[in-house]
């Protein structure tokens, strides 16, 4: 399996999850981000779900640039 496309796709939704206003919004898109990365890559879209909603959720309190809230 080639991971090079899940590190990018996962790169894309962590950035784009940071562009939403409150730690809510980010969890769900994340989530639903997730979901969707882990279905497409043969994945579970479960845990797609999880870790992508966490890492919305929680990229305010890992300093990521630009994930702020409003």
């Amino acid at each position: 399996m080639n991971v090079r496309p899940i590190l990018f796709l996962s790169a894309v939704a962590f950035g784009l999850s940071g562009c939403l206003a409150s730690d809510t919004e980010r969890a769900l898109a994340g989530a639903a981000g997730g979901a969707v990365i882990g279905g497409v890559t043969g994945g579970s879209p479960v845990t797609g779900a999880v870790v992508g909603g966490a890492a919305g959720y929680f990229c305010r309190d890992l300093n990521v640039p630009g994930c702020r809230n409003k």
